[in-house]
């Protein structure tokens, strides 16, 4: 686990309206948030250090981090338009709807393409998720990984 002066997360929220969704999806997301807790770099800019606590939610069609401290202290409150993440998060949807189709009837070779196509787009997602949040928050590209899943989770809502 990073713990690099204590610029990590110590735990994610995800907003209680997003609601509950399909298994695949509630399974991402269970993952997503395990792994993010477990092993992560999360440095907000100009911040002594955490770590935090990072509530993810959307509003009017915004994605908002509220980072806090562990003991609840005020950090910062990022929100993003998730205009650039639309087309990156619907070919997203569509490729892993392949997969989790493929995965029940596929070849395996079948399926190991799907997910190659599948894991390509995910990388661009988290790109552009770091690009967005440049200057404001510095995570590694696993952590980025992670917090485009929880992104994708937010959107789908099943």
């Amino acid at each position: 686990m990073s713990k690099r002066g204590g610029y990590r997360l110590s735990d994610v929220v995800l907003d209680e309206s997003i609601g509950r969704s399909t298994p695949d999806v509630e399974h991402e997301r269970a993952v997503a948030i395990f792994d993010l807790i477990e092993e992560n770099t999360f440095e907000p800019v100009g911040h002594p250090g955490g770590p935090y606590r990072l509530k993810l939610s959307l509003l009017d069609s915004k994605l908002v981090f509220v980072i806090t401290t562990e003991s609840g202290g005020e950090v910062a409150t990022h929100i993003l338009s998730l205009t650039p993440f639309r087309r990156i998060v619907k070919d997203y949807f569509m490729i892993c709807e392949s997969y989790y189709q493929a995965i029940r009837s596929a070849t395996p070779s079948q399926i190991e393409a799907i997910d190659m196509g599948r894991r390509g787009i995910h990388n661009e997602g988290s790109q552009t998720l770091m690009d967005r949040l440049s200057g404001k928050i510095v995570f590694d590209f696993d952590t980025a990984r992670r917090l485009f899943t929880l992104v994708c989770v937010l959107y789908w809502r099943g």
